[in-house]
């Protein structure tokens, strides 16, 4: 019962974060409320056990980070043997997915001529890994969805270089981009705890598959808590700037499932590979993005990796309905 119950709520996922997005927008303060609890909580208990180098600063560093642990434990050895198996594709994959987003985020940016603070938050969004939603996507959508577990892992681990590495290229002539700093908080709430949750999986395997609907439901549940708390923060803003936001978030995101699908047509990829592609570029893990703007940008910053999340979850929603309806005949859910 309990593990239909956890099923139900990591499939309907994008249903909650608008819910609660929505309850944040009207009840702020509960959620600032929550967030000050909880960060005191970690501070007071969780970082008094843990050796100094693998202590967050921050309550919303914590929630990410509990994220990853989460989605660590899903993963097996079986999803890195794959990446070995097909590399060619995985590069192309990899390449592409920090190519198209950053590049587009950085020339909608002046298209739009965003503020500082807003052009960088895009930059950002469009320069974070994959979303790990997108597996889910992938499977709804028939896709390959073993080619987006490791197009996922594969950008996840490249992120720590990466997504600060090209926010400084892209956005430092808007702003100061602390280049080490935010490759640091990257490594501390998405390396370790990955590999934490991996090895848990790994070493208690017995113990912990009779358990393992749980770690996507904690993954599930501190995104919608970042995504609700960004909005609660914001709220005075979000009058003034969401039609702007919004309508760089929609075009960032259809290109980018446009490009994806793009790309996997002129390499000829199969169908479901193709579609795994759009969902898997189209879809940024904007959570991880929002936990770096508030950290080193500031909360208007926040605001495109928030509002981020709704657009790619509505959009991958969509097009994963529609393309269920038809299987080519290739399709494959695994290599």
């Amino acid at each position: 019962m309990l593990k239909k119950i956890l099923s139900f709520y990591t499939k309907y996922f994008a249903v909650w974060v608008i819910l609660f997005g929505v309850a944040a927008y009207i009840w702020p303060n509960v959620f600032i409320a929550l967030e000050k609890g909880m960060t005191w909580f970690f501070a007071e208990t969780v970082e008094r056990i843990l050796p100094t180098p693998l202590r967050l600063e921050k309550g919303m560093n914590w929630f990410f980070a509990l994220t990853m642990f989460g989605i660590g434990a899903v993963l097996q050895i079986e999803d890195l043997k794959r990446i070995v198996a097909k590399p060619i594709i995985v590069l192309i994959g990899s390449v592409a997915q920090f190519s198209i987003m950053p590049l587009g985020a950085f020339v909608l940016a002046k298209i739009f001529r965003l503020p500082p603070e807003i052009a960088v938050g895009l930059i950002l969004t469009g320069s974070a890994p994959g979303a790990m939603a997108s597996n889910v996507m992938s499977y709804i959508a028939k896709a390959d969805t073993a080619y987006s577990v490791s197009l996922t892992t594969v950008s996840t681990l490249l992120c720590p270089l990466l997504t600060p590495g090209l926010t400084f290229l892209l956005a430092r002539s808007r702003l100061e981009v602390p280049f080490m700093k935010m490759m640091i908080s990257v490594i501390m709430m998405v390396v370790v705890p990955l590999f934490v949750g991996f090895g848990v999986r790994h070493y208690l395997r017995e113990k912990v598959e009779k358990i393992l609907p749980v770690f996507p439901a904690i993954s599930v549940t501190f995104i919608i808590f970042i995504c609700s708390l960004v909005i609660a923060l914001n709220k005075p803003y979000l009058a003034q700037v969401t039609g702007i936001i919004l309508s760089a978030g929609i075009v960032l995101n259809l290109y980018g499932m446009l490009a994806g699908y793009g790309v996997g047509s002129v390499f000829r990829m199969e169908i479901a590979r193709r579609r795994t592609l759009s969902i898997e570029i189209g879809m940024q893990n904007a959570g991880l993005g929002t936990v770096l703007a508030l950290k080193h940008f500031g909360e208007k910053a926040a605001m495109p990796a928030a509002i981020f999340v709704f657009i790619c979850i509505i959009t991958a929603s969509l097009m994963a309905a529609f393309w269920q309806r038809t299987t080519p005949k290739e399709v494959r859910n695994g290599w």
